[in-house]
């Protein structure tokens, strides 16, 4: 069963993208995402709502 979350900036903190993966998966989901709010590339995290 897949899970529903969003990827949260570590600069600005703004919730800019919802994806979902499978529950079975351990840790926190981190990428590397643009934020339109800084206009650049930083790390986003997984965070629930």
């Amino acid at each position: 069963m897949r899970e529903w979350f969003w990827l949260e900036c570590t600069k600005c903190k703004s919730r800019n993208y919802r994806t979902s993966r499978e529950m079975k998966r351990g840790s926190k989901l981190s990428l590397k995402k643009y934020c339109k709010f800084d206009r650049e590339h930083t790390v986003h995290v997984e965070k629930k709502k």
